[in-house]
């Protein structure tokens, strides 16, 4: 079954989101995350896990899903309209 890209209810608060997604993870929901995070000092890391990592070319275009998301926010669009 190819993979579908679905609606979520991730908190936009970064300390409830991880909670969010670690409980997926524990339930064995969540398979592979790709992620950027920043810290102080304006640093930030990039990093990817679990199937994500194991498969770069799907990565890669789950990533892009993202980038289309960001770019319909900064273009004041509803990204959910672009699927």
């Amino acid at each position: 079954m190819p993979y579908q890209l679905i609606r979520d209810s991730i908190s936009q608060d970064t300390v409830q989101a991880l909670r969010q997604l670690l409980a997926y993870a524990e339930r064995g929901e969540l398979t592979g995350i790709a992620f950027a995070a920043t810290f102080n000092r304006m640093r930030y890391i990039t990093n990817v896990a679990g199937v994500l990592a194991k498969n770069p070319t799907f990565c890669r275009g789950a990533i892009r899903a993202l980038d289309d998301d960001l770019s319909a926010i900064i273009h004041h669009r509803d990204p959910m309209e672009t699927r």
